[in-house]
């Protein structure tokens, strides 16, 4: 097996290929760096490129690509608290509040290190995966993924820290939203008024767009100056200080890599679900809880080293059964099949080259992405000291582009400056903006696989009960129910007992 790996390693040592991945790391970090745009954009506008090259070298430039769209999505959730794409939103709660602390650099160093960190160890938990892929991937069905969607809606609850129940509200409020347009099972139309721009709901990135960066600017237009209340937003040393805190927090490197890899395996559930999970697990696991949400350093961490991991296996359900894990996915697998090379289990074996090169691209990639962004983070990191007055148009017509260019709608611009105001109303109320967002990815995926689930059954919700993969996600289910109100409860039993008498 050694052997294959390193067969697929020395294929991507070409100067043509290894050039044409740098190019699409470039090509990717500014995909990633604009907000709306994203790696599917990318990838798409690239397909004619790859007509004239051969499949090694288009390959190396999808790898490219989707290597560098997390470095530039971290980049601008660091710097001016606009996503570059979907999962980067993970990346806002603790890297701009660093940013507005005039240390930018520190987070954009340590989300480079941990881009390239979770990017290696994805890449070698798949290389283990790849032989039991299929046994992990057929174990997951509507059922199955109706209870991991639930179990990510109960963890919202966790990392509303402190304002439980202000998480609750925002979160029911976005389950609402989320069931605006058609129903799965009886076709109706639901809460659309008219309007046929939603008969197939909000879309999640102009409403992403509108919550985080269009929010910001009009917080920032509201109280003037700059982002950063400092001067020293842009100090070279603090880029070091931010790489060396992922060698330091190790742990949480492993763990956000880790949720990554394991999440993205399951096709359809995707990269956003990657960074929040692991976010949401590593802001309730320490004794620092509050410091998550104000600048902590591995609220930054985690979510990017599962990105990365997550991109990695991605490739487990689009190669091996042809389904894509992502969006992203999807085009690459249209990639692929331009170039005659066919998903499906006999790939492995037929194509043992190109899929091992196309896991080393993407390591390759990572690495690449990260130094870059550890290298222009100096420069970078002078937004967060540009004034209002300029910044704030700016970023606005960056983000009103981006969403108009999701598919060309005028209407997502009005569905962004909405969730402009949303958001704004929310944080000036000082209620939690996650749960908005959680319950917005979730709310449709659990109707549709809870509608699919019951049909299989005839009608008996006992589905979710009859194999050990349900079982096992039912219990965390229950004991994520219950982690608050027992940790309330010992805590105060902790505090009663060093209070009576003779105790130390």
């Amino acid at each position: 097996m050694f052997s294959v790996w390193m067969s697929g390693f020395e294929s991507l040592f070409v100067l043509k290929d290894i050039l044409y991945l740098i190019a699409g790391v470039g090509f990717g970090m500014f995909f990633g760096l604009v907000p709306g745009l994203g790696g599917t954009t990318g990838l798409t506008l690239l397909i004619p490129l790859t007509f004239g090259l051969d499949t090694a070298t288009s390959i190396a430039l999808s790898a490219g690509v989707m290597g560098g769209v997390p470095m530039g999505g971290s980049i601008s959730a660091i710097l001016i608290n606009s996503p570059g794409s979907a999962p980067n939103a993970a990346t806002c709660l603790d890297g701009f509040p660093l940013a507005q602390k005039g240390k930018g650099g520190l987070a954009i160093g340590a989300a480079a290190s941990a881009n390239a960190m979770g990017g290696i160890i994805g890449t070698f938990a798949l290389l283990l995966i790849i032989p039991i892929a299929r046994n992990i991937v057929l174990s997951f069905g509507p059922p199955q993924f109706f209870l991991m969607c639930v179990f990510g809606l109960v963890i919202v609850s966790l990392t509303s820290s402190g304002k439980l129940l202000e998480g609750l509200l925002v979160g029911m409020f976005g389950l609402m939203i989320s069931t605006i347009g058609y129903d799965a099972v009886t076709g109706d139309i639901r809460y659309a008024f008219g309007v046929p721009y939603l008969w197939n709901g909000i879309p999640l990135v102009p409403a992403l767009i509108g919550l985080f960066p269009l929010t910001q600017m009009i917080r920032l237009f509201v109280s003037g100056g700059t982002i950063a209340k400092t001067a020293n937003a842009f100090k070279f040393s603090e880029t070091f200080e931010g790489v060396r805190s992922t060698f330091t927090h190790w742990k949480v490197v492993l763990s956000g890599s880790l949720v990554g890899t394991l999440i993205g395996a399951i096709p359809g559930v995707g990269g956003v679900v990657a960074a929040f999970a692991s976010y949401s697990i590593i802001s309730q696991t320490g004794n620092d809880r509050e410091t998550y949400g104000h600048g902590n350093i591995k609220g930054v961490i985690a979510p990017e080293a599962a990105i990365n991991a997550k991109d990695c296996s991605t490739l487990i359900p689009t190669l091996a059964f042809g389904i894509p894990g992502s969006a992203e996915m999807a085009v690459f697998l249209a990639i692929l099949i331009l170039h005659g090379v066919d998903p499906g289990p006999l790939l492995m074996i037929e194509h043992q080259d190109l899929i091992y090169e196309l896991i080393w691209a993407l390591v390759a990639a990572c690495v690449f992405a990260s130094i870059a962004g550890i290298l222009l983070a100096k420069y970078l990191a002078k937004v967060t000291v540009i004034r209002a007055n300029v910044l704030v148009p700016l970023v606005i017509s960056i983000s009103v582009l981006g969403s108009w260019a999701v598919n060309q709608n005028i209407g997502n611009i009005v569905i962004s400056l909405a969730f402009a105001v949303i958001g704004f109303i929310i944080t000036v109320i000082d209620y939690p903006r996650l749960p908005l967002v959680i319950s917005l990815i979730l709310g449709g995926e659990i109707e549709r696989y809870y509608d699919q689930s019951i049909m299989i059954s005839g009608g008996t919700p006992r589905i979710f009960i009859e194999d050990p993969v349900s079982m096992f996600l039912l219990s965390m289910i229950v004991i994520a129910i219950l982690y608050l109100p027992a940790a309330f409860i010992l805590k105060r039993l902790f505090k009663r007992s060093k209070e009576l008498p003779g105790t130390v």
